[in-house]
């Protein structure tokens, strides 16, 4: 993907500034936390970028994204650029729904066996990896494969899908297939007693030490969208569903049971045992890297 190069926040004759670039994914779990933007008005003033996860995370660490959603994994590696936003996440306390182990046989006998990557999702992709291996006790032989469930369970054992791809695998495809679901928000919980967290918001440092007030004005926007959203997640379901090909209650169910969209003190206690369990050399980041939020006194 070519990114646009990067800006800087520009001030042409008349005071006019640029407009924040924030990304944002089309996936359904991220639709809260941007639906109500356009009913707060707030969507003008950002300049909105979409893209994938990954070229979202690839974006915002390069510098062509000033504020984004991005990975768990690529922000612990890139933690001395970036501020996470307090209160504001992509995660689970408990099952997720959208984050999956799709296997034919019991977890415990895919040791040595051929296990499909779905997606490149980094952060869901290295959870997987790290429940299989360390709560389960198997090392299977991982291959990325587009994510469509039929062909990944004719070529392999088991697979990773995240997404629409793995609601749409919970819902009907495993059942009809007489797949084993597990569910990765589900073992991440009963392994540790934590939340998980998939990805943050969060802000180029560089950019909040020029337009701290741009900064803190989008993390409120996104906070007021969210909770917007979630007081009237019945309406937001309907029209979704006109669209897409889960249910209005599914997607209720979604948005209010499995999705925790919040970055607190439980959230943040399940990243840092997330990075003391991975972190290390090969991973890009330490076991106690610094997740610094925004107006933390560690951030100048």
């Amino acid at each position: 993907m070519t990114h646009q190069p990067v800006e800087e926040v520009s001030r042409p004759p008349g005071g006019r500034r640029s407009r924040p670039r924030v990304g944002h994914i089309q996936f359904l779990n991220c639709l809260p936390l941007f639906w109500g933007l356009a009913r707060t008005g707030s969507l003008l003033d950002l300049d909105l970028r979409t893209d994938t996860p990954d070229g979202l995370n690839d974006a915002l660490a390069a510098g062509d994204l000033d504020i984004g959603p991005i990975s768990l994994v690529e922000f612990l590696k890139n933690a001395d650029d970036l501020v996470a936003l307090p209160d504001i996440a992509v995660g689970s306390d408990g099952d997720v729904m959208s984050c999956l182990i799709v296997s034919q046989v019991p977890l415990e006998q895919l040791d040595g066996e051929p296990v499909a990557l779905g997606s490149t999702s980094r952060t869901s992709v290295r959870l997987a990896q790290l429940l299989l291996a360390e709560r389960i006790g198997v090392r299977p032989e991982y291959f990325v494969s587009p994510p469509d469930l039929r062909t990944m369970m004719s070529e392999a054992r088991a697979a990773v899908v995240i997404g629409d791809a793995a609601l749409r695998a919970a819902l009907h495809e495993a059942p009809r297939l007489g797949l084993q679901v597990h569910d990765l928000g589900r073992m991440w919980k009963d392994w540790t007693g934590l939340p998980f967290v998939f990805a943050v918001f969060a802000a180029r440092r560089d950019f909040l030490a020029r337009e701290p007030d741009l900064v803190h004005q989008v993390h409120a926007d996104l906070l007021a969208s969210r909770d917007l959203s979630l007081a009237e997640v019945a309406k937001v379901c309907e029209q979704a569903s006109r669209w897409e090909e889960f249910d209005a209650v599914t997607l209720e169910r979604y948005y209010t049971t499995a999705l925790d969209f919040r970055l607190g003190p439980q959230q943040l206690a399940g990243i840092k045992e997330f990075a003391r369990r991975v972190g290390g050399d090969t991973e890009g980041f330490a076991p106690d890297v610094r997740v610094r939020l925004l107006d933390s006194p560690d951030i100048a």
